[in-house]
């Protein structure tokens, strides 16, 4: 077994997004209305196989030149052929993908309505099991089902097994139910940490929406860099000890849909620092390959390669930088 460059481990689904036609968006809290008790015609759907935090991620290390690979359960179904057909073609490895004999490949409807989405989720109940992946360079962490915390103590076990592993985590919606202190082990060991706003104030138990406040909270709890995005506000992070701000990437399109915008910035930024560039710089990568994926359908269409992501690097507006907050 060769070591590979970056392994990500977490749950793949099959996409089914269905754009919506009518609805209504209300504010505080923030809810998707549409008539009940009738039918409501949609403009399309359209199914996109092999996505979910760590797949695209794996996808996104692959088109960036990274020898990468993905541990991860599918059914013994269409579903499952179609996801393990998608990865081979994206050049991610699939010697860890589990087949699991009697069960479905995860499948999720996005219900998406003018530039955003709402999800309807299910994760199937595999057996897991942390195969040997060896010693690769960076180890990608994100969303797992609500059944899987006792899981996380083989993670921590092979990761402390394995020091020379740079470890990261994009906490998914049950690892952050679960709670920081559940996963104590794994906030202690990760070297970047990935989440938005909004799920550092769960993490936190905090209603404050103080960046500054929020990175020296995530950080407390272990990870050595935190990074906190904000959807069209930027993102943050610590540059020489200090808070810095990022804006998105001044893109003149607008946004199409914005499913995997943050996996796209996480994975990307990770593998920036994997290559040895600055956090800044990692900041601006992160950011264009986000903004690219916005103008696709689904999390994988627009993530960018390596030459690609370079020519936006070298037509970047003067004064785009990251600054001290």
């Amino acid at each position: 077994m060769k070591n590979l460059d970056f392994v990500a481990l977490g749950d793949i689904v099959i996409d089914s997004f269905i754009r919506l036609q009518q609805g209504h968006v209300t504010e505080n809290p923030k809810e998707l209305c549409m008539p009940y008790g009738t039918k409501i015609p949609f403009e399309f759907a359209e199914e996109v196989p092999a996505v979910g935090n760590s797949a695209n991620a794996s996808v996104s290390a692959a088109r960036l030149g990274l020898s990468s690979g993905l541990i991860v359960n599918i059914g013994d179904d269409q579903h499952g052929k179609e996801c393990i057909t998608r990865l081979e073609q994206e050049k991610v490895s699939t010697e860890f993908v589990a087949i699991n004999k009697g069960f479905t490949t995860n499948y999720h409807y996005v219900l998406w309505f003018e530039q955003d989405r709402t999800i309807l989720i299910k994760h199937e109940d595999y057996p897991l099991r942390m195969p040997d992946i060896g010693s690769p360079k960076m180890f990608y962490l994100s969303s797992l089902g609500e059944k899987s915390l006792p899981f996380h103590t083989d993670i921590a076990d092979y990761l402390e097994a394995h020091p020379e592993i740079r470890l990261v985590f994009q906490p998914g919606t049950y690892q952050i139910k679960f709670g920081a202190k559940a996963l104590e082990r794994i906030y202690k060991r990760t070297e970047l940490f990935f989440c938005n706003v909004e799920e550092a104030q769960i993490i936190l138990g905090t209603d404050s929406r103080d960046i500054p406040t929020l990175l020296a909270g995530i950080k407390n709890l272990g990870p050595k860099l935190p990074v906190i995005t904000d959807g069209p506000d930027g993102s943050y992070t610590y540059i020489d000890g200090k808070p810095h701000h990022l804006p998105i990437y001044p893109d003149e399109k607008p946004a199409y849909e914005r499913t995997g915008a943050g996996d796209a910035f996480a994975s990307t930024f990770s593998i920036a620092i994997l290559k040895g560039l600055d956090v800044g710089t990692a900041m601006k990568h992160g950011s264009i390959n986000s903004m690219s994926v916005c103008e696709y359908v689904g999390a994988q269409k627009g993530l960018m390669t390596d030459e690609k992501l370079e020519s936006y690097m070298k037509k970047q507006p003067e004064g785009w930088d990251a600054r001290v907050i």
